[in-house]
């Protein structure tokens, strides 16, 4: 009941929404190799920039004057092992193999990097194909648009709709099934991998390359950089060439001690600020990313029911505009606050507030 009063307000409130980041972009003007700004923003602040999404995208770029080239925290010394990501940013990729069928490709072709929906007598299985082919897509707002390459379509997708449609949940959902009634076609969804990966070991999937000069083949180019000249779009480059760079600082920390909530939350207020709050998919990732290391099943967060005012509130005062409760999560009754999975689905679930476990605090 406190929970959808309030819906509607996260439109009216993005404004603020850069206001409660749990991160921080700072641009250091000083020219160091990659691994040389690695070790400095691990140093003074948490590591080399990483970025979740377009909203990210800006606030680094507004967070400089600087109009060249500055390094990021992604790099490719990885091998070569390609890892699956969906291209809408906070959908984590699970792998399934009943989701596949690696025997669906047509004639001659081979294996690679972008996924494609194959729809043909029953057959609706992903399948790995050149992302350099052009066919349907379709986007998240349920449209299947006309023959483009993935790359292609990701670009239309971002900027007419949301993006290519990710997750397991979109692919085959009833309106994935409304568009291909009576269809047999192929077409592309959001589904791509890479050998990327960020200096700190998070999974984000969000990619910003300029394809105009970025080559993924140039195996002696494998650090990442954005172009700041060039709307902020990334390239590679190698890693001992020197430039400025980006570090962020996480305001967001994970006590691995098994405490009560009204312990973990004199503990925030004592050591640090609060124990956080969540209003946004953004920090809901962040806390995901760091919830993986917890050492107990749940994590809490500063959310709590209230008996007197019948509805759940956090305890910095923030609306509740955002959530992320399991399907039978939620118990309102008094004594209970919330606890974040610290694997799975990173689902909300109502938990007596006696219960020990981990907590996030803001720093």
């Amino acid at each position: 009941r406190g929970l959808t009063q309030h819906t509607l307000l996260y439109f009216t409130n993005r404004s603020t929404f850069g206001v409660t980041q749990s991160s921080q972009y700072h641009f250091i003007a000083e020219n160091k190799s990659w691994y040389e700004a690695q070790r400095y923003c691990r140093e003074k602040y948490t590591d080399l920039a990483k970025v979740f999404d377009m909203t990210d995208m800006s606030r680094l770029r507004n967070s400089t004057q600087n109009q060249g080239e500055a390094w990021i925290g992604l790099n490719n010394n990885t091998g070569g092992n390609r890892t699956w990501h969906w291209s809408l940013p906070g959908v984590e990729y699970i792998h399934n193999d009943s989701s596949w069928d690696l025997n669906g490709r047509y004639g001659t072709e081979k294996p690679g990097n972008c996924g494609r929906k194959r729809y043909d007598n029953g057959d609706k299985k992903l399948v790995d194909v050149s992302c350099n082919h052009t066919m349907w897509f379709i986007c998240y707002d349920g449209e299947k648009i006309t023959s483009q390459n993935w790359k292609e379509g990701q670009s239309y997708c971002r900027s007419i709709y949301t993006d290519l449609a990710s997750g397991l949940n979109q692919v085959d959902g009833e309106e994935m099934k409304d568009l291909c009634i009576n269809s047999t076609f192929s077409a592309w969804v959001g589904l791509f991998r890479d050998s990327w990966r960020w200096s700190d070991g998070s999974d984000f999937s969000f990619r910003y390359w300029d394809m105009e000069l970025f080559n993924d083949e140039q195996s002696n180019k494998t650090c990442a950089m954005t172009l700041l000249n060039r709307s902020g779009k990334w390239s590679s480059d190698e890693c001992d060439r020197e430039k400025p760079f980006f570090c962020y600082d996480d305001k967001l920390i994970l006590i691995k001690e098994n405490k009560t909530w009204e312990e973990a939350l004199d503990y925030c207020r004592k050591y640090h600020r609060v124990l956080v709050s969540i209003t946004n998919h953004y920090q809901q990732r962040w806390a995901e990313v760091r919830a993986k290391n917890a050492s107990s099943p749940f994590v809490w967060l500063g959310l709590r029911y209230s008996c007197t005012l019948g509805l759940w509130f956090w305890v910095n005062d923030k609306l509740v505009c955002y959530e992320k409760w399991s399907k039978n999560g939620t118990t309102e009754e008094c004594d209970v606050a919330v606890g974040m999975q610290s694997g799975g689905q990173h689902e909300w679930f109502s938990q007596r507030e006696n219960q020990t476990y981990n907590f996030f605090c803001l720093k």
